[in-house]
């Protein structure tokens, strides 16, 4: 038996989310560099972009299997294992799986930076620290355009590095998050739309876009709820639609109408100008907004863990409820 009890998944989630806060993501010996190195292999072996698309599809839905249903199930054994040895074991298993999952500490380590740079007016330094997290181009970009590449990192990653993985591990604990982040991580390494990964990576992105529907929506309400709420309600519901990817738009529309920022609009990817939706509304995005979509996160984070905790009693007398039931 792998799976946890309720108030122990709960309290491993809570000892996965602080071991983030107090670690870190690990400085050496990180599981996703090896995944990384191990998914850019099975791609240079599978993908051929010559083949007809039905072939490719087929490659990278075979190369998506081996390369995140082997290790899951590696970490599921290795769980069983720990099991029969102690239950205690396995817990902390359950919970460093979460750990290595999330990425809560990362995000504020990369974004909380941006804000700084832009408040000292260096635009150098926000240019460099902004490459570092966004695909589109930084090289001419001024502190608006800055802002706003930060303000929607932060929001959309808050659902990607954060409640993405929470959420599938109350669900199914360590292998469940486990799958979810690698299939994330291959939706970044293979989902792009560019003749080489068009076919091959259609598998990884498909499944990402279904791991994500749930733990997207809870996210934008999450954040609705936490801000300004009718107006997060009413940018979701009128802009999240427009956006390209079925996930970010309702996460970012709903976490810039919570803030009161205006996101979205054009920007240039690969030397390209590419006008996108507008998300939110409000004011332009300034060092003040990267910090409002911080704390934003932050605060959803002790909501999702708060009302896990409050919801073990509850559950706890339902399942009494059941036992008694005839």
């Amino acid at each position: 038996m792998i799976m946890l009890s309720w108030p122990a998944c709960v309290a491993a989630a809570i000892a996965g989310v602080l071991l983030d806060r107090w670690l870190g993501e690990p400085r050496r010996w990180h599981p996703l560099v090896g995944f990384g190195r191990l998914a850019t292999a099975v791609a240079n072996r599978l993908n051929r972009p010559e083949r007809g698309a039905l072939r490719q599809r087929v490659a990278g839905l075979f190369a998506w299997a081996v390369v995140v249903l082997v290790p899951a199930a590696i970490a599921t054994l290795l769980i069983s294992l720990a099991q029969a040895v102690h239950p205690a074991l396995a817990w902390v298993l359950h919970a460093v799986a979460l750990y290595a999952a999330l990425g809560a500490r990362s995000l504020s380590q990369h974004i909380a930076p941006i804000a700084g740079a832009l408040t000292r007016g260096d635009l150098s330094a926000a240019r460099r620290l902004t490459s570092c997290i966004v695909s589109r181009d930084t090289e001419d970009a001024d502190a608006e355009a800055l802002a706003r590449a930060a303000c929607e990192s932060a929001l959309e990653n808050g659902n990607d590095a954060i409640f993405g993985a929470l959420f599938w591990f109350l669900i199914g604990g360590a292998p469940a998050v486990i799958v979810f982040r690698l299939a994330n991580t291959l939706d970044a390494m293979w989902g792009y739309r560019t003749p080489r990964w068009l076919m091959f990576g259609w598998a990884a992105a498909r499944i990402d876009d279904v791991l994500n529907f749930v733990p997207a929506r809870l996210t934008a309400l999450s954040y609705a709820s936490l801000g300004a709420t009718t107006q997060a309600l009413r940018c979701w519901r009128t802009q999240a639609r427009a956006w390209s990817s079925p996930n970010a738009g309702p996460v970012m529309a709903a976490g810039a109408g919570a803030v009161g920022v205006a996101l979205g609009g054009g920007a240039r990817y690969h030397g390209e100008w590419e006008e996108r939706p507008p998300l939110g509304a409000g004011d332009a995005p300034g060092a003040i907004h990267i910090r409002a979509c911080l704390r934003l996160v932050q605060r959803a984070v002790w909501l999702w863990l708060g009302l896990a905790m409050l919801s073990v009693p509850l559950v706890d007398l339902l399942a009494g409820l059941l036992e008694r039931t005839p």
